[in-house]
């Protein structure tokens, strides 16, 4: 892909695309092979597939400090260091921002883990690619927390199938009415300690079930892209994958949409609003700040599409303001910066295992298992302890391994006890749904501006009792299972630090979709209710969390949307 310079004041396209994260690159893509011109905006810098991965193949003792953080980039990422280690390991942390660059305020503490580059955080994610259904769908009508959805699994299943043979996902199928089955590529394999916790739990359980993650990888053959093939196993995933083999941005949709002919994209373009024209009733485009010069450019286009993740979504329509949007664009309900949702994790159980000394693990397999949602889903499942449901992930290894040592370089006798295999253990950790709640929120500060003289956000949002009676039933369930399974040194935690919002990397909500313009932002095709030709199809559209991560559904969903723009603006209706 090709870095387009910035043109003049007044360049006009059919489409705007803010973001080339997961959303972005879905609706460049469709957009694109749909004839459209389209203009493609990140804030962030270049970065190429596969030759922007510079850390792709480095082994520990190739960087610096065996990739342990120095002191100064600890102080610049003072915010997301309280995340873990995964975000600081020298080896991936170029592709997360710099907090002292890109500040945000806590009234209430939020971990906002953000990435400014071209495609966003699909470079990072964490691939695990979920179905919500009807269950999670229908959730808000029957249980009277926030809004109802305005659409139901049938509209969004054919989206689903489109994009999962697109991307690739390897999984299992199990025709469980809270977790639709996709379109599969073969499933990895489990190794021993988890077959065999899967056999347990079928034996002690009726109401659970254990599988293989549901993967974006591909596993057999190829798929669209940048010569995308299959996983080599290597699990430095975050690094960006030089094989395409994981799904990203970079590596299948901004190719596909570059091939066509149609799209121009621009790094370095830091959207600062959507500009409405007054006497037309709609959206003309969109002004945009250089940044690196800070100019001021104004591209025009008649469909506007906001992918810049949740918060910034609802940041850009924020600053949006004309006569007949004075609290932002499409803020008529005043629901817009609210209504903040994250998966609450970080609680579960681990326990060690006796009995595979002979085995050990082959390969680097990049993902974990999964057990789905069992509480709450009808009959026996249901409780009075809470509202909605959970899943957990997690898996089981040998310790003991070590990746530090190269060649030849230590003595015969420590070799040996560093390649010596470790205790098998076993994790299961909780994943639970978050209740859409109004005073979860986020707003503007105009008294404390970035460097491009925007305000910066302030996140005023937790978890509530809900989640917090949820928690202990997360604990409990996951101590129960690893008993069941006759496993060794069974304990249930819950750390205090995994209650904070915006640890799940799972932020949503902010411009929830709904049938009513009094209650919602956006109406069934993510359009904002009182600006047809402006969309929000990234994680700012959900209406509830569901427990399962939901990339996967924020693909769907712009797709269908980008489709539904497309076919609107050739006949004139938009």
């Amino acid at each position: 892909m090709s870095l387009n310079n910035l043109n003049a004041s007044g360049e006009s396209y059919d489409a705007i695309v803010v973001g080339t994260g997961i959303s972005g690159g879905w609706a460049a893509k469709e957009l694109c092979e749909n004839g459209l011109k389209t203009l493609v905006l990140e804030r962030g810098k270049m970065i190429n597939h596969p030759t922007d991965y510079h850390t792709a193949h480095l082994d520990p003792w190739d960087l610096p400090n065996a990739g342990a953080p120095t002191q100064e980039q600890l102080k610049r990422k003072h915010k997301q260091k309280r995340s873990g280690n995964y975000i600081m390991y020298t080896a991936q942390q170029h592709y997360f921002v710099d907090d002292l660059k890109h500040p945000y305020n806590e009234d209430r503490r939020f971990d906002w883990i953000r990435g400014y580059h071209v495609g966003g955080r699909s470079i990072m994610w964490g691939r695990q690619s979920y179905r919500l259904s009807d269950i999670d769908f229908e959730a808000n009508k029957k249980d009277g927390h926030g809004v109802d959805w305005p659409v139901r699994y049938k509209d969004i299943a054919p989206w689903y199938s489109h994009i999962e043979k697109f991307i690739g996902v390897s999984g299992e199928a199990l025709g469980l009415k809270q977790l639709p089955d996709s379109e599969f590529l073969k499933p990895m394999e489990l190794n021993c300690v988890e077959k065999d916790l899967k056999e347990k739990i079928a034996k002690h359980f009726d109401d659970r079930v254990l599988t293989i993650g549901r993967c974006a990888h591909v596993t057999e053959g190829t798929k669209p892209g940048l010569g995308r093939t299959t996983c080599q196993y290597r699990s430095r995933c975050m690094r960006g994958c030089p094989y395409g083999a994981y799904f990203s941005s970079n590596s299948s949709t901004l190719p596909t949409a570059e091939a066509t002919g149609n799209m121009t994209l621009k790094a370095n373009s830091v959207v600062s609003e959507v500009i409405y024209d007054n006497d037309l009733g709609k959206a003309t485009g969109v002004k945009v700040i250089d940044a690196e010069t800070k100019e001021a450019h104004i591209f025009k286009a008649n469909i506007i599409f906001l992918c810049a993740s949740a918060m910034a979504s609802a940041a850009i329509l924020l600053q949006s303001k004309s006569k007949r949007f004075p609290n932002g664009l499409g803020n008529d309900s005043g629901e817009l910066g609210h209504n903040i949702m994250d998966h609450h994790f970080r609680v579960g159980a681990r326990a060690t295992v006796k009995g595979f000394e002979d085995k050990i693990n082959k390969g680097r397999r990049p993902n974990g298992i999964y057990i789905p949602r069992f509480r709450n889903i009808g009959g026996k499942t249901n409780t009075s302890n809470f509202l909605r449901g959970y899943g957990y992930q997690g898996g089981a290894s040998r310790n003991g391994l070590s990746e530090l040592v190269s060649e030849i370089k230590y003595g015969e006798q420590l070799k040996e006890e560093i390649l010596k295999p470790g205790t098998w253990s076993v994790g299961l950790i909780g994943f639970g749904e978050t209740l859409p709640n109004h005073n979860n929120r986020m707003y503007l500060n105009y008294d404390k501006k970035d460097e491009w003289g925007l305000p910066t956000i302030t996140f005023d949002a937790d978890f509530g009792e809900n989640e917090l009676a949820m928690r202990e039933d997360m604990k409990n369930e996951a101590v129960k299972i690893l008993k069941a399974a006759g496993y060794n040194d069974v304990q249930g935690y819950d750390q205090k630090e995994g209650r904070a919002m915006g640890l799940g990397i799972h932020e949503m909500g902010t411009a929830r979709m709904g049938h009513d313009p009094k209650t919602s932002v956006l109406n069934k095709h993510n359009q904002i209710h009182a600006c047809k030709n402006v969309f929000v199809t990234d994680g700012a559209f959900m209406t509830s969390a569901g427990c399962q991560n939901p990339s996967l559904t924020y693909m769907a969903f712009t797709a269908r949307a980008a489709n539904y723009a497309a076919d609107a603006y050739k006949k004139n209706k938009l």
